[in-house]
């Protein structure tokens, strides 16, 4: 299930829970939080996944550009050989596979830059997603914490009376 789903469903079950009267804090479903954090971390390792096919298909791209400029390279040596038989354009030949391997080496890099720019877009994303997760969940524990620690002292205050 989708972090920013869930998120936003625990976010709804605080909003929705009671207020404590004269105070910030409110009495929240504390099995319906739990539940959502238990999804929440099972959605974390999909996450990772997703950001691990993001990093395989960024290597595809990579390999498939290196294959493309070695294919490029394997070409211009082919041609410059066979212009190399023509003694008269042997000149020409050099600087044409020159030219064809540098502009393979550019399409090569520009590939990977590219590859690698969606990766760490993708990947800062995922980042700013789990913080924000984390965030949250701290936030809430740390609700639910004080909430149970004053029920408990109002009980205890009861109970001494």
């Amino acid at each position: 299930m989708d972090l920013q789903h869930l998120l936003q469903r625990l976010e709804t079950v605080i909003m929705e829970s009671r207020r404590l009267p004269g105070t910030q804090m409110r009495m929240v479903d504390a099995s319906r939080a739990f539940q959502l954090i238990d999804q929440m971390v099972i959605a974390i390792p999909e996450e990772i996944k997703k950001a691990q096919q993001i990093e395989q298909e960024r290597d595809r791209i990579i390999n498939s550009a290196r294959e493309e400029a070695d294919r490029l390279r394997g070409n211009a040596h082919e041609e410059a050989a066979q212009l190399a038989e023509h003694s008269s354009i042997t000149a020409l030949a050099q600087q044409r596979a020159v030219s064809i391997e540098e502009r393979a080496r550019m399409e090569a890099d520009r590939l990977r830059a590219d590859a690698d720019s969606y990766a760490i877009s993708t990947l800062k994303q995922l980042n700013e997603q789990l913080e924000h997760l984390a965030g949250i969940a701290t936030n809430g524990v740390a609700k639910l914490e004080t909430s149970r620690a004053a029920l408990l002292e109002r009980q205890n205050g009861v109970s001494a009376s």
